[in-house]
Protein backbone atom coordinates (compact mmCIF):
# COMPACT_ATOMS: atom_id res chain seq x y z
CA UNK A 1 0.00 0.00 0.00
CA UNK A 2 2.85 2.32 1.29
CA UNK A 3 4.67 1.56 -2.76
CA UNK A 4 1.47 2.24 -4.34
CA UNK A 5 1.69 5.54 -2.72
CA UNK A 6 4.58 6.90 -3.30
CA UNK A 7 4.60 5.79 -6.84
CA UNK A 8 1.85 8.24 -7.45
CA UNK A 9 3.14 11.01 -5.52
CA UNK A 10 6.07 10.45 -8.14
CA UNK A 11 4.02 10.41 -10.45
CA UNK A 12 2.24 13.82 -10.24
CA UNK A 13 5.65 15.73 -9.10
CA UNK A 14 6.53 16.45 -12.40
CA UNK A 15 2.46 18.45 -12.60
CA UNK A 16 3.37 19.97 -9.76
CA UNK A 17 6.62 21.79 -10.94
CA UNK A 18 5.85 25.31 -11.60
CA UNK A 19 5.07 25.93 -15.31
CA UNK A 20 7.26 28.91 -16.79
CA UNK A 21 5.02 32.29 -17.81
CA UNK A 22 5.67 35.18 -20.13
CA UNK A 23 3.92 38.24 -19.82
CA UNK A 24 4.40 40.95 -22.12
CA UNK A 25 2.63 44.31 -21.41
CA UNK A 26 3.05 47.67 -23.08
CA UNK A 27 4.97 49.34 -20.12
CA UNK A 28 7.17 46.22 -18.53
CA UNK A 29 7.87 41.96 -19.10
CA UNK A 30 6.96 39.28 -16.52
CA UNK A 31 9.01 36.33 -16.54
CA UNK A 32 8.47 33.80 -14.08
CA UNK A 33 9.97 30.31 -13.99
CA UNK A 34 12.20 27.73 -11.20
CA UNK A 35 15.71 28.78 -11.63
CA UNK A 36 18.62 26.06 -11.96
CA UNK A 37 21.43 28.82 -10.57
CA UNK A 38 21.95 31.89 -9.83
CA UNK A 39 22.72 33.32 -13.13
CA UNK A 40 19.79 35.68 -14.97
CA UNK A 41 21.14 36.59 -18.10
CA UNK A 42 23.50 39.75 -19.56
CA UNK A 43 20.96 42.23 -18.70
CA UNK A 44 20.36 45.47 -16.20
CA UNK A 45 17.32 47.10 -14.23
CA UNK A 46 16.00 43.83 -13.79
CA UNK A 47 14.11 43.46 -10.60
CA UNK A 48 13.83 39.86 -9.00
CA UNK A 49 11.45 37.91 -6.48
CA UNK A 50 11.67 34.43 -5.34
CA UNK A 51 8.54 33.53 -4.17
CA UNK A 52 6.87 37.39 -3.04
CA UNK A 53 10.21 38.07 -1.33
CA UNK A 54 12.24 40.73 -3.53
CA UNK A 55 15.70 39.70 -3.82
CA UNK A 56 18.84 41.44 -4.70
CA UNK A 57 21.01 40.88 -8.52
CA UNK A 58 24.34 42.11 -9.21
CA UNK A 59 27.15 41.66 -11.15
CA UNK A 60 29.59 38.84 -11.58
CA UNK A 61 32.64 37.93 -13.59
CA UNK A 62 31.58 34.29 -13.80
CA UNK A 63 29.21 32.85 -16.41
CA UNK A 64 27.82 29.40 -16.21
CA UNK A 65 29.35 27.49 -19.09
CA UNK A 66 26.01 25.88 -20.11
CA UNK A 67 24.30 29.34 -20.90
CA UNK A 68 24.03 30.05 -24.46
CA UNK A 69 24.85 33.84 -23.69
CA UNK A 70 27.65 32.56 -21.55
CA UNK A 71 29.71 31.42 -25.01
CA UNK A 72 29.08 35.46 -26.34
CA UNK A 73 30.42 36.75 -22.97
CA UNK A 74 33.35 34.60 -22.75
CA UNK A 75 34.28 35.50 -26.77
CA UNK A 76 34.55 38.98 -25.54
CA UNK A 77 36.65 37.99 -22.51
CA UNK A 78 38.87 36.06 -24.97
CA UNK A 79 39.46 39.14 -27.36
CA UNK A 80 40.03 41.24 -24.63
CA UNK A 81 42.86 39.57 -23.44
CA UNK A 82 44.01 39.65 -26.99
CA UNK A 83 43.48 43.10 -27.79
CA UNK A 84 46.00 43.41 -23.53
CA UNK A 85 48.54 41.13 -24.93
CA UNK A 86 48.91 42.81 -28.33
CA UNK A 87 49.12 46.31 -26.74
CA UNK A 88 51.84 45.24 -23.88
CA UNK A 89 53.86 43.67 -26.90
CA UNK A 90 54.09 46.60 -29.23
CA UNK A 91 54.91 48.92 -26.22
CA UNK A 92 57.47 46.22 -25.24
CA UNK A 93 58.76 46.51 -28.59
CA UNK A 94 58.65 49.99 -28.59
CA UNK A 95 61.30 49.75 -25.68
CA UNK A 96 63.53 47.38 -27.26
CA UNK A 97 64.01 49.60 -29.87
CA UNK A 98 65.17 52.78 -27.49
CA UNK A 99 67.34 50.70 -25.67
CA UNK A 100 71.11 52.10 -25.55
CA UNK A 101 73.20 50.79 -28.36
CA UNK A 102 76.39 49.34 -28.99
CA UNK A 103 79.66 51.69 -29.28
CA UNK A 104 80.84 49.13 -31.93
CA UNK A 105 78.22 48.16 -34.55
CA UNK A 106 78.03 44.46 -36.48
CA UNK A 107 76.16 46.23 -39.77
CA UNK A 108 75.14 43.05 -40.39
CA UNK A 109 73.80 42.01 -37.19
CA UNK A 110 71.84 45.38 -36.82
CA UNK A 111 70.77 45.08 -40.30
CA UNK A 112 69.08 41.57 -39.54
CA UNK A 113 67.53 43.17 -36.35
CA UNK A 114 66.06 46.06 -38.17
CA UNK A 115 64.47 43.64 -40.00
CA UNK A 116 63.28 41.69 -37.11
CA UNK A 117 62.08 44.32 -35.50
CA UNK A 118 60.16 45.72 -38.65
CA UNK A 119 58.74 42.26 -39.38
CA UNK A 120 57.21 41.91 -35.69
CA UNK A 121 55.81 45.04 -35.32
CA UNK A 122 54.05 45.41 -39.09
CA UNK A 123 52.55 41.56 -37.50
CA UNK A 124 51.69 43.39 -34.19
CA UNK A 125 49.94 46.47 -36.56
CA UNK A 126 47.75 43.74 -38.66
CA UNK A 127 47.02 41.97 -35.66
CA UNK A 128 45.71 45.45 -33.75
CA UNK A 129 43.76 45.77 -37.13
CA UNK A 130 42.11 42.70 -37.22
CA UNK A 131 41.09 42.40 -33.34
CA UNK A 132 39.94 45.88 -33.79
CA UNK A 133 37.36 44.98 -36.34
CA UNK A 134 36.38 41.87 -34.11
CA UNK A 135 36.00 43.95 -31.61
CA UNK A 136 33.44 46.38 -33.12
CA UNK A 137 31.19 43.14 -34.59
CA UNK A 138 31.09 42.00 -31.31
CA UNK A 139 30.02 45.20 -29.41
CA UNK A 140 27.64 45.36 -32.51
CA UNK A 141 26.68 42.03 -31.69
CA UNK A 142 26.01 42.88 -27.67
CA UNK A 143 24.06 46.04 -28.51
CA UNK A 144 21.72 43.98 -30.21
CA UNK A 145 21.15 40.55 -28.12
CA UNK A 146 21.78 41.99 -24.98
CA UNK A 147 21.66 44.77 -22.55
CA UNK A 148 24.58 44.52 -20.19
CA UNK A 149 28.45 42.96 -21.29
CA UNK A 150 28.42 41.46 -17.35
CA UNK A 151 26.67 38.74 -16.01
CA UNK A 152 23.83 39.75 -13.83
CA UNK A 153 23.37 37.02 -11.01
CA UNK A 154 20.58 36.44 -7.77
CA UNK A 155 23.08 37.69 -4.90
CA UNK A 156 21.55 34.49 -3.05
CA UNK A 157 20.15 31.00 -4.89
CA UNK A 158 16.61 30.78 -5.67
CA UNK A 159 14.22 27.50 -4.51
CA UNK A 160 10.91 29.14 -5.43
CA UNK A 161 9.09 30.22 -8.71
CA UNK A 162 11.64 33.34 -9.83
CA UNK A 163 9.42 36.57 -10.79
CA UNK A 164 11.94 38.98 -13.61
CA UNK A 165 10.59 42.32 -14.00
CA UNK A 166 11.91 43.37 -17.68
CA UNK A 167 11.58 47.67 -18.49
CA UNK A 168 9.37 48.27 -21.75
CA UNK A 169 11.11 47.61 -24.94
CA UNK A 170 13.53 44.30 -23.88
CA UNK A 171 10.76 41.86 -25.27
CA UNK A 172 8.45 43.53 -28.35
CA UNK A 173 5.39 41.96 -30.08
CA UNK A 174 4.20 43.28 -33.23
CA UNK A 175 0.95 41.69 -35.24
CA UNK A 176 1.98 40.90 -39.22
CA UNK A 177 -0.86 40.04 -41.64
CA UNK A 178 -0.51 38.06 -44.57
CA UNK A 179 -3.08 38.08 -47.71
CA UNK A 180 -3.19 35.84 -50.40
CA UNK A 181 -5.97 36.03 -53.60
CA UNK A 182 -5.81 32.34 -54.41
CA UNK A 183 -8.31 33.70 -57.47
CA UNK A 184 -11.44 31.88 -56.29
CA UNK A 185 -13.18 35.30 -55.28
CA UNK A 186 -12.00 34.63 -51.59
CA UNK A 187 -9.16 36.89 -49.88
CA UNK A 188 -6.87 34.19 -47.33
CA UNK A 189 -5.54 36.28 -44.43
CA UNK A 190 -3.05 34.70 -42.57
CA UNK A 191 -2.59 36.95 -39.27
CA UNK A 192 0.98 36.56 -37.13
CA UNK A 193 3.13 37.63 -34.17
CA UNK A 194 6.22 39.10 -34.51
CA UNK A 195 7.80 38.84 -31.45
CA UNK A 196 11.82 40.28 -31.01
CA UNK A 197 13.94 39.41 -27.37
CA UNK A 198 16.65 42.22 -27.01
CA UNK A 199 16.88 41.63 -23.22
CA UNK A 200 19.68 39.75 -22.44
CA UNK A 201 17.78 36.76 -20.68
CA UNK A 202 17.21 33.80 -22.95
CA UNK A 203 12.78 32.95 -22.91
CA UNK A 204 11.51 29.34 -22.45
CA UNK A 205 8.09 29.44 -21.53
CA UNK A 206 5.65 26.84 -21.48
CA UNK A 207 2.83 29.54 -21.63
CA UNK A 208 3.53 33.11 -22.78
CA UNK A 209 1.19 35.71 -23.01
CA UNK A 210 0.98 39.15 -24.95
CA UNK A 211 -1.11 42.12 -24.11
CA UNK A 212 -1.73 45.42 -26.06
CA UNK A 213 -2.66 47.62 -22.78
CA UNK A 214 -0.39 48.48 -19.81
CA UNK A 215 0.21 46.41 -16.76
CA UNK A 216 0.59 49.44 -14.50
CA UNK A 217 -2.89 51.66 -15.01
CA UNK A 218 -2.63 55.24 -12.68
CA UNK A 219 -5.92 55.01 -11.53
CA UNK A 220 -7.44 58.52 -9.82
CA UNK A 221 -10.75 58.02 -7.88
CA UNK A 222 -13.43 61.13 -8.13
CA UNK A 223 -14.86 62.41 -5.51
CA UNK A 224 -18.90 64.60 -6.01
CA UNK A 225 -17.97 68.13 -5.41
CA UNK A 226 -21.70 70.28 -5.54
CA UNK A 227 -21.44 72.90 -8.14
CA UNK A 228 -22.01 76.54 -6.21
CA UNK A 229 -23.55 79.38 -7.63
CA UNK A 230 -23.16 82.34 -5.21
CA UNK A 231 -23.28 86.24 -6.22
CA UNK A 232 -20.41 88.33 -7.33
CA UNK A 233 -19.99 91.20 -4.86
CA UNK A 234 -16.43 92.19 -6.41
CA UNK A 235 -14.84 91.97 -9.62
CA UNK A 236 -12.02 89.82 -9.43
CA UNK A 237 -9.77 89.94 -12.90
CA UNK A 238 -9.27 86.78 -14.36
CA UNK A 239 -5.74 86.04 -13.75
CA UNK A 240 -6.44 86.67 -9.51
CA UNK A 241 -9.25 84.04 -10.18
CA UNK A 242 -7.36 81.42 -11.54
CA UNK A 243 -4.70 82.41 -8.70
CA UNK A 244 -7.69 81.84 -6.09
CA UNK A 245 -9.12 78.87 -7.57
CA UNK A 246 -5.51 77.15 -7.48
CA UNK A 247 -5.03 78.09 -3.55
CA UNK A 248 -8.43 76.22 -2.95
CA UNK A 249 -7.78 73.36 -4.82
CA UNK A 250 -4.22 73.07 -3.09
CA UNK A 251 -5.74 73.47 0.49
CA UNK A 252 -9.00 70.81 -0.48
CA UNK A 253 -6.03 68.24 -1.06
CA UNK A 254 -4.04 69.54 2.50
CA UNK A 255 -7.58 68.48 3.63
CA UNK A 256 -7.79 64.87 2.28
CA UNK A 257 -9.98 65.87 -0.53
CA UNK A 258 -8.74 64.69 -4.08
CA UNK A 259 -9.19 66.87 -6.80
CA UNK A 260 -10.96 66.63 -10.19
CA UNK A 261 -8.52 64.27 -12.45
CA UNK A 262 -7.93 63.74 -15.93
CA UNK A 263 -10.49 60.82 -17.63
CA UNK A 264 -8.55 57.50 -18.43
CA UNK A 265 -9.23 56.15 -21.45
CA UNK A 266 -9.80 52.31 -21.43
CA UNK A 267 -8.84 50.53 -24.52
CA UNK A 268 -9.54 47.23 -25.51
CA UNK A 269 -7.11 44.87 -24.60
CA UNK A 270 -6.01 42.34 -27.53
CA UNK A 271 -4.24 39.64 -26.22
CA UNK A 272 -2.15 36.43 -27.98
CA UNK A 273 -1.15 33.42 -26.17
CA UNK A 274 1.15 31.04 -27.05
CA UNK A 275 2.44 27.49 -25.41
CA UNK A 276 6.04 26.10 -25.66
CA UNK A 277 7.78 29.19 -26.31
CA UNK A 278 11.39 29.25 -26.99
CA UNK A 279 12.26 32.78 -27.44
CA UNK A 280 16.95 33.37 -27.00
CA UNK A 281 18.21 36.90 -26.83
CA UNK A 282 19.04 37.51 -30.34
CA UNK A 283 17.46 40.39 -31.22
CA UNK A 284 16.23 38.82 -34.21
CA UNK A 285 11.99 38.73 -35.36
CA UNK A 286 10.54 35.28 -34.73
CA UNK A 287 7.37 34.58 -36.44
CA UNK A 288 4.68 32.83 -34.89
CA UNK A 289 1.77 32.07 -36.15
CA UNK A 290 -1.83 33.23 -34.82
CA UNK A 291 -4.70 32.17 -37.43
CA UNK A 292 -5.91 31.90 -40.76
CA UNK A 293 -9.07 33.78 -42.01
CA UNK A 294 -11.13 33.45 -45.70
CA UNK A 295 -13.74 35.73 -46.85
CA UNK A 296 -15.20 37.26 -50.00
CA UNK A 297 -13.48 39.83 -51.25
CA UNK A 298 -13.87 42.69 -54.30
CA UNK A 299 -10.61 43.69 -56.09
CA UNK A 300 -10.54 46.60 -58.71
CA UNK A 301 -8.35 49.31 -60.01
CA UNK A 302 -8.70 52.38 -58.59
CA UNK A 303 -6.80 56.30 -59.53
CA UNK A 304 -6.76 59.42 -57.27
CA UNK A 305 -4.97 61.61 -60.51
CA UNK A 306 -5.33 65.14 -58.05
CA UNK A 307 -3.30 63.90 -55.61
CA UNK A 308 -1.12 61.43 -57.89
CA UNK A 309 -1.48 59.92 -61.04
CA UNK A 310 -0.26 56.02 -60.14
CA UNK A 311 -3.06 53.59 -60.23
CA UNK A 312 -3.66 51.23 -57.21
CA UNK A 313 -5.01 47.65 -57.18
CA UNK A 314 -7.33 47.60 -54.01
CA UNK A 315 -9.29 44.72 -52.81
CA UNK A 316 -12.37 45.72 -50.12
CA UNK A 317 -13.78 43.17 -48.00
CA UNK A 318 -15.15 42.82 -44.40
CA UNK A 319 -12.86 41.41 -41.83
CA UNK A 320 -13.86 37.92 -39.73
CA UNK A 321 -11.69 39.87 -36.96
CA UNK A 322 -10.12 43.72 -36.58
CA UNK A 323 -7.25 44.10 -37.79
CA UNK A 324 -4.48 45.90 -35.74
CA UNK A 325 -2.26 46.91 -37.93
CA UNK A 326 -1.97 48.17 -41.47
CA UNK A 327 1.05 46.85 -42.84
CA UNK A 328 0.99 44.12 -45.09
CA UNK A 329 2.54 41.17 -47.29
CA UNK A 330 0.60 40.55 -50.27
CA UNK A 331 0.49 37.64 -52.43
CA UNK A 332 -1.15 36.19 -55.50
CA UNK A 333 -1.49 32.89 -55.51
CA UNK A 334 1.18 32.05 -53.21
CA UNK A 335 3.87 34.30 -54.91
CA UNK A 336 5.08 37.13 -53.35
CA UNK A 337 3.63 40.79 -55.14
CA UNK A 338 4.04 43.61 -52.81
CA UNK A 339 5.86 43.81 -48.73
CA UNK A 340 4.81 46.72 -48.14
CA UNK A 341 0.92 46.98 -49.04
CA UNK A 342 -1.17 49.14 -46.69
CA UNK A 343 -4.87 49.07 -45.39
CA UNK A 344 -7.05 51.01 -43.68
CA UNK A 345 -10.91 51.04 -42.70
CA UNK A 346 -13.22 52.33 -44.86
CA UNK A 347 -16.66 52.62 -43.62
CA UNK A 348 -17.59 48.99 -42.89
CA UNK A 349 -15.15 47.57 -45.27
CA UNK A 350 -11.45 47.48 -44.98
CA UNK A 351 -9.34 47.88 -48.39
CA UNK A 352 -6.51 47.11 -48.98
CA UNK A 353 -4.10 48.68 -51.18
CA UNK A 354 -2.18 45.52 -52.71
CA UNK A 355 0.38 47.52 -55.57
CA UNK A 356 0.49 49.85 -57.86
CA UNK A 357 -0.34 49.16 -61.60
CA UNK A 358 2.40 50.40 -64.14
CA UNK A 359 0.76 49.50 -67.51
CA UNK A 360 -1.68 52.34 -66.68
CA UNK A 361 -0.45 56.01 -67.25
CA UNK A 362 -2.50 58.68 -66.36
CA UNK A 363 -1.76 62.87 -66.84
CA UNK A 364 -3.73 65.83 -64.96
CA UNK A 365 -3.78 68.76 -66.63
CA UNK A 366 -5.58 72.22 -66.46
CA UNK A 367 -7.75 73.65 -69.05
CA UNK A 368 -8.64 77.29 -67.81
CA UNK A 369 -5.70 79.50 -66.15
CA UNK A 370 -6.75 80.10 -62.51
CA UNK A 371 -5.69 84.17 -63.63
CA UNK A 372 -8.59 84.09 -66.40
CA UNK A 373 -12.36 84.80 -65.83
CA UNK A 374 -14.97 84.31 -67.58
CA UNK A 375 -17.50 87.55 -67.34
CA UNK A 376 -19.10 89.53 -64.76
CA UNK A 377 -22.87 90.21 -64.59
CA UNK A 378 -23.14 93.42 -62.66
CA UNK A 379 -21.59 92.54 -58.80
CA UNK A 380 -21.46 88.61 -59.57
CA UNK A 381 -17.73 87.15 -60.93
CA UNK A 382 -18.61 83.89 -62.88
CA UNK A 383 -14.98 81.88 -63.08
CA UNK A 384 -14.85 78.58 -65.27
CA UNK A 385 -12.18 76.26 -64.37
CA UNK A 386 -11.45 72.40 -64.87
CA UNK A 387 -8.64 70.40 -65.72
CA UNK A 388 -8.30 67.51 -68.47
CA UNK A 389 -7.30 63.88 -67.69
CA UNK A 390 -5.13 61.92 -70.52
CA UNK A 391 -5.05 57.92 -69.84
CA UNK A 392 -3.55 55.48 -71.44
CA UNK A 393 -3.39 51.92 -70.90
CA UNK A 394 0.23 50.69 -72.20
CA UNK A 395 -0.70 46.97 -72.15
CA UNK A 396 -1.96 44.33 -74.69
CA UNK A 397 -5.19 43.17 -71.70
CA UNK A 398 -8.43 44.85 -71.34
CA UNK A 399 -8.18 47.15 -68.05
CA UNK A 400 -11.53 48.19 -65.71
CA UNK A 401 -10.72 50.79 -62.81
CA UNK A 402 -12.38 53.55 -61.38
CA UNK A 403 -10.81 57.14 -61.18
CA UNK A 404 -12.03 59.27 -58.17
CA UNK A 405 -11.70 62.62 -58.81
CA UNK A 406 -13.09 66.19 -57.58
CA UNK A 407 -14.61 70.04 -57.66
CA UNK A 408 -14.10 72.41 -55.12
CA UNK A 409 -16.94 72.54 -52.31
CA UNK A 410 -17.25 75.53 -50.85
CA UNK A 411 -17.87 76.53 -46.94
CA UNK A 412 -19.86 79.44 -47.26
CA UNK A 413 -22.99 80.69 -49.24
CA UNK A 414 -21.11 83.44 -50.57
CA UNK A 415 -19.32 81.46 -53.07
CA UNK A 416 -21.06 78.94 -55.43
CA UNK A 417 -19.85 76.00 -56.63
CA UNK A 418 -21.35 74.25 -59.82
CA UNK A 419 -20.12 71.50 -61.80
CA UNK A 420 -20.64 72.05 -65.12
CA UNK A 421 -19.42 68.79 -67.79
CA UNK A 422 -17.54 65.65 -67.70
CA UNK A 423 -16.80 64.86 -71.39
CA UNK A 424 -15.31 61.18 -72.14
CA UNK A 425 -16.85 58.88 -69.05
CA UNK A 426 -19.85 58.25 -67.55
CA UNK A 427 -19.80 59.71 -63.58
CA UNK A 428 -21.31 59.71 -60.62
CA UNK A 429 -21.32 63.20 -58.68
CA UNK A 430 -21.18 62.39 -54.54
CA UNK A 431 -21.29 64.59 -51.56
CA UNK A 432 -18.29 67.11 -50.84
CA UNK A 433 -17.54 67.14 -54.79
CA UNK A 434 -16.57 63.89 -55.80
CA UNK A 435 -16.71 62.53 -59.15
CA UNK A 436 -16.45 58.60 -59.53
CA UNK A 437 -15.52 57.31 -63.32
CA UNK A 438 -15.55 53.68 -64.45
CA UNK A 439 -13.55 53.09 -67.66
CA UNK A 440 -12.54 50.08 -69.49
CA UNK A 441 -9.44 50.72 -71.68
CA UNK A 442 -8.84 48.17 -74.09
CA UNK A 443 -4.89 47.09 -75.19
CA UNK A 444 -3.30 49.83 -76.15
CA UNK A 445 -6.19 52.59 -76.29
CA UNK A 446 -5.70 56.61 -74.93
CA UNK A 447 -8.93 57.92 -73.82
CA UNK A 448 -9.31 61.73 -72.61
CA UNK A 449 -11.34 62.89 -70.13
CA UNK A 450 -12.28 66.69 -69.02
CA UNK A 451 -14.52 68.37 -66.83
CA UNK A 452 -15.26 71.60 -66.52
CA UNK A 453 -16.66 73.76 -63.00
CA UNK A 454 -17.93 76.93 -62.43
CA UNK A 455 -17.52 79.29 -59.52
CA UNK A 456 -19.65 82.65 -58.66
CA UNK A 457 -18.70 85.34 -56.25
CA UNK A 458 -18.64 88.36 -55.37
CA UNK A 459 -16.03 90.71 -57.23
CA UNK A 460 -15.12 92.17 -54.00
CA UNK A 461 -14.34 88.49 -52.68
CA UNK A 462 -10.82 86.85 -52.49
CA UNK A 463 -11.29 83.60 -53.69
CA UNK A 464 -8.51 80.58 -52.93
CA UNK A 465 -8.86 76.83 -53.99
Amino acid sequence: MKTRMLLSVLSLAPSLLLASQLSVYQDKTLYSYTPDDTFIGLTKNVKAQCGRQRVAVQNSIDCPTDQRLCSLYQEAEKLNTHIRANTENSQILDKLVTLPQPDSIDAKSWIAAARSVAKEKAALLTEKEKLAYQNKVLKQRFARETRSTLPLVLEKPCKKALTLTLPYGYITFQPLYEANLPGNGEIEVTQKLTLRNRSGVDIKADKAHFYNTVASQPLYPVHFNPWIVSETKTYMPRKALMMNDAMVQSKAMVKGTPSAAPKANYLQSREYAVTDLVLPSTGEPKEVPVMTWKVPVNCGRESYPYRRHGVFEVCRFTPKFQIEQHRWKYFEKGKLANEKAVGEYDGNFYTLYTKLDQDIKIVRKPIVRHEKESGIFGSTVRKKDGFRLEITNKSNRVKKLRIIERIPVSTTEKINVKLLTVKGAKYTLKKEGKIIMPLILQPHEHKEIEVLFELSYDKDLKVSY
